[in-house]
């Protein structure tokens, strides 16, 4: 009796639910129970300390809203699609985001950009830093929203305080001039404290035209580009010659 309240006093009140159940089990397993009490404890707090990294992650990653989950581990390296694996290897330190870099992936649709974006991102998750995903096209329709109802500053800031900022289909979206004002005020945040990462089929020296205003155009390619690890994808759709599987290619 008295191990079942030191249980729920664990669980309930101290929110201890890893070590309570590692608890638990040590009193099922009679293997564990031959274990010597410094033991027993040491392996009661590892179960708790790797829940609440699996649960942070858990909602580090419900946070984020990736549009898929991808992990580093699973890029496939044998399709001839100009994907240099010392570049991903390194990129998937998070090294960059420490130093407040950005990546640029393009290429054509469906050789896996959104996927690759995706899998550095939910690697920013695993090493705890804050992420969030957006369309460019959502995200300036966020933006268009929340000035017309007042709430333009606490979007501003909730982006500005992720480490990591996927910006998924650059110029598949026309601007207004005010979506281009705000994507620099975003860019600006985040020049020398945070990190961007951009997908987009178009190439980087059609950026400015794309952008249309010449001196926001600069502003922003000026704090984008020149701090940023590019990656030039190439080839035909992954989803046609891998028979469209949603696993390996998303976009």
């Amino acid at each position: 009796m008295l191990i079942k309240q030191t249980l729920e006093k664990l669980s309930i009140d101290l929110k201890m639910k890893g070590m309570a159940q590692a608890i638990e089990d040590q009193c099922k397993n009679k293997s564990l129970q031959s274990l010597d009490f410094e033991e027993r404890l040491g392996l009661a707090v590892d179960a708790e300390i790797n829940d609440r990294d699996s649960r942070k992650l858990d909602r580090s990653l419900r946070l984020a809203k990736f549009k898929t989950i991808a992990c580093p581990e699973d890029i496939d390296y044998r399709a001839k699609r100009g994907l240099n694996k010392q570049v991903m290897s390194n990129l998937v330190t998070c090294d960059w985001m420490v130093k407040a870099q950005n990546v640029i992936i393009t290429g054509p649709t469906g050789v896996g950009k959104t996927w690759l974006s995706c899998a550095l991102g939910v690697q920013a998750a695993r090493k705890g830093y804050s992420v969030i995903y957006k369309r460019l096209s959502r995200l300036l329709e966020e933006l268009e929203i929340a000035y017309g109802d007042g709430s333009l500053v606490k979007l501003r800031n909730k982006i500005s305080k992720a480490t990591l900022l996927i910006l998924d289909d650059w110029a598949l979206a026309p601007f207004t001039e005010r979506g281009r004002q705000e994507l620099l005020e975003i860019v600006d945040d985040r020049t020398g404290s945070g990190s961007i990462l951009i997908t987009s089929q178009l190439p980087v020296d059609q950026w400015h035209e794309y952008l249309g205003e010449a001196t926001i155009a600069d502003a922003i390619l000026d704090r984008l580009v020149h701090r940023a690890h590019r990656i030039e994808l190439r080839g035909e759709s992954m989803r046609k010659t891998q028979g469209l599987n949603e696993d390996i290619v998303e976009e």
